[in-house]
């Protein structure tokens, strides 16, 4: 057997050729999906709650005018955490091997809560924190987002705004 990082033994080369395709396969699939007229209307209502979102993050009054010039991505999004989750998971699964299926099965089951739990500790970090570090960090989850959001008309924006007006506290002191 050939030694070496390309070795087909070799656990790394493995664990990058998964990576790669598991990555390809969910930026192929929501390339895809966007296609779709309902799912692409979906999101760009995602669009809008996150432009909606960032305005209100500004200090700036809920208007579509001023909604309309946010960016449509959002550094603490449910899919820059879904992107987390899938790169983290392939990091730790990379480090924890085992060759019996059923094993390693139940080792992924059992580490999945550990996964999410890494997942949103960084998710939560990042959108908290705005570095050299932190902009690296979130710029795979940014950049995934292009296929997420999508700019809304200004009737999805009202509808944003409507929603997002419902859950501002009353006391700025009350920590949502």
């Amino acid at each position: 057997m050939p030694d070496g990082i390309f070795a087909p033994d070799n656990r790394f080369f493995k664990s990058a050729f998964e990576a790669i395709v598991r990555v390809l396969l969910l930026v192929g699939y929501m390339s895809a999906v966007a296609l779709m007229k309902d799912i692409r209307r979906t999101f760009m209502y995602h669009g809008a709650e996150h432009k909606t979102i960032r305005c209100y993050e500004a200090g700036l009054d809920l208007t579509v005018e001023n909604v309309r010039t946010q960016t449509r991505m959002h550094p603490r999004c449910g899919t820059s955490f879904l992107f987390s989750v899938m790169i983290i998971s392939i990091l730790v699964f990379s480090v924890v091997r085992w060759s019996n299926p059923f094993i390693r099965m139940g080792l992924r089951i059992l580490l999945l809560p550990v996964v999410v739990g890494i997942s949103y500790e960084v998710n939560r970090f990042i959108g908290r924190h705005d570095n050299l570090f932190t902009r690296i960090i979130r710029a795979p989850g940014l950049w995934f987002q292009k296929f997420t959001t999508f700019e809304p008309d200004d009737g999805m924006i009202e509808i944003a705004i409507a929603a997002l007006s419902e859950v501002i506290p009353d006391d700025e002191s009350d920590n949502w």
